[in-house]
Formats: C-alpha cells, sequence, structure tokens
C-alpha cells in the first residue's frame, strides 16, 4: 500500500489567522519537502480557479516542489482535462517529469467544481463528450512521438510531434472518478489507474463500483496487476482527535455549506460531520493513530 497527500493549496486559513498568498505557498512546499523527508509515497495537487485555492497552475508547483524533493512521485489532482488542452497538459507534465527525474503523474478527471468550464469558453452541456475526446487524445500524445488526430473540440494534428518527451517511458495517467458507473468501466476498459474521489459518505459504497473496474479491465485483456486502485479522503491530522476536530471542523463547515448553496444541498450540520469521521466515513480527522485506524478500515471495505 502507498500513502500520500493531496492539496488544493488553500490561500486562507480563516479570518482571525490569514496568510499571504507568498506565505500559504511557501508553507505548502515546505509541507511537500516534509513528506518526502518522512518517506510518503506521492504529493497531490488539484486544480481550481476560485478564490480560496492557489492551485489553478498545478505543474507550475509541482515543478517547484521537485527542485526541492528527491523520491516522493508529484501528482495533479486532478487536472479538470475537459478545459484543457491535452496537448499542453502532456507537454506540462513532460516537462515536470525531467524536472523531477522521473516523479511525475497526472490523475485526470471532469471535475467536480465547474468554474473551469465558461473561464475557458466550454460549454457544460459538452461535459462527458469533452473529457472522452480529451483523454483519447492526451493517451495518444503520451504513447506517440507524432500526432494523427482528429476531433471535434480541437484543431486536428497531422503527423506533428509533441516535445517535450517525458523521461517516463509511459509516463502514469489515471482516472479520477467520482460515483458514476460509466466512469469505472471506462478506466478498466482503456486499463487506466483508477483514482476515486470520495467527498462524502461512507467508504464501502465504492466497492460495486471498484469491482466493475476491474470487470471491464478484465474483459479488455488487463491482468489484475495492471488495475491499480486508489482512494482519495479529505482530512486533517493534529496531535489528538479532539483538537483536529476543533480547528477542521469550523472550516469544513463553512466551505462545504458554501458550495452546498451553489449545488441546491443543505448546511453541514456538527450531526453529519460526525458521521462522516466514523470508521467507514470518507472524512480522516484525528490524531496520527486515528488516521492510521481509519487508513486501515477503510482500505478494508473497498479492497478488492
Amino acid at each position: 500500500m502507498e500513502i500520500g497527500i493531496d492539496s488544493f493549496a488553500s490561500a486562507m486559513y480563516g479570518d482571525s489567522n490569514t496568510l499571504s498568498s507568498v506565505d500559504a505557498m511557501e508553507q505548502l512546499l515546505q509541507r511537500i519537502e516534509f513528506a518526502d523527508q518522512a518517506g510518503l509515497d506521492v504529493f497531490g495537487i488539484g486544480e481550481h480557479h476560485k478564490k480560496e485555492f492557489l492551485d489553478s497552475a498545478t505543474a507550475v508547483i509541482l515543478s517547484a516542489a521537485a527542485a526541492r524533493t528527491k523520491n516522493i512521485r508529484l501528482a495533479s489532482a486532478v487536472t479538470v482535462l475537459s478545459a484543457a488542452d491535452p496537448v499542453r497538459v502532456y507537454q506540462s507534465f513532460a516537462t515536470l517529469d525531467l524536472i523531477s527525474k522521473g516523479r511525475a503523474e497526472i490523475v485526470v478527471g471532469r471535475g467536480s467544481a465547474i468554474e473551469a468550464y465558461p473561464l475557458f469558453g466550454y460549454d457544460l452541456k459538452d461535459y462527458d463528450a469533452l473529457f472522452k475526446e480529451k483523454l483519447e487524445l492526451l493517451l495518444q500524445v503520451r504513447d506517440n512521438e507524432f500526432i494523427t488526430w482528429y476531433g471535434k473540440f480541437r484543431p486536428e494534428l497531422n503527423n506533428l510531434p509533441v516535445y517535450p518527451r517525458a523521461l517516463q517511458e509511459k509516463m502514469p495517467i489515471w482516472l479520477g472518478v467520482g460515483g458514476t458507473p460509466e466512469s469505472f468501466v471506462r478506466a478498466g476498459s482503456l486499463g487506466l489507474p483508477l483514482m476515486v474521489a470520495v467527498i462524502g459518505g461512507q467508504t464501502h459504497r465504492f466497492r460495486p463500483l471498484i469491482d466493475l473496474y476491474r470487470e471491464a479491465g478484465k474483459a479488455t485483456g488487463f491482468k489484475p496487476h495492471e488495475l491499480k486502485v486508489g482512494l482519495h479522503s479529505p482530512g486533517y491530522v493534529s496531535n489528538t482527535t479532539e483538537k483536529a476536530v476543533e480547528e477542521y471542523y469550523p472550516g469544513y463547515a463553512e466551505l462545504w455549506t458554501k458550495l452546498g448553496y451553489e449545488r441546491g444541498w443543505p448546511p453541514v450540520t456538527k450531526g453529519k460531520f460526525d458521521g462522516l469521521i466514523d470508521d467507514l466515513g470518507v472524512l480522516i480527522v484525528g490524531s496520527p493513530e486515528r488516521a492510521g485506524e481509519n487508513f486501515t478500515s477503510q482500505r478494508s471495505a473497498w479492497r478488492c
């Protein structure tokens, strides 16, 4: 089992303890350095285009981290591929792969937040079609130096090369998924490693979907060892579980109540939060010992 950390590069830490964007970014890079020194396997940076976050240029942050680390793998979490140019995505992460000497990974997804679509001129009605087409192109660019390609959402490519090439012969491209069965089947059919982004609820509900992923992969001819599964769970670790809850809950409730208002969800309550931090809940919040227990419980609930 590999263990890593994802970050959305928070720009603010509360009204009473506001950090400048410069200080917040420096602290993030220091945390990635420490994760490398502590022996964690991977550090991922998300992608958002909101005031609250500093992660709109994920590969730039990861490249800065690459220059300050030695072993930890550096990944997106996730790259909103539907609103991006796959050629530029590959070039950015191939460059990161060269800087990091072969430690880059890409986790691509459609994104749970939608602000990137109007920002870059895409229509939400094309939500899935955009992702399907762009994923196909990204995989072709990764696997081939010269590309001939025709699609609906991007100008064609006629035997054109894409540079630089990554150091890794086949730079890992994960498929980040939420709860849509079709997404799990797509990942399995393509033989791509699967990253399950669990935002709410309990992790055991994803077991049937992971079974779908493995069944689709097997039917397409992929071996079990080729069908790698990862789980992304939000969380916060402090010295004690009580302190972790005290420090994490106010900001969590504020953020998710705001997001919920935008999407028609009910406000976050303390009772709902407590359910999310139990043994099978999605949130890993508590002491280091409690976090370890959560890892074990979640792994046993969804592993295949």
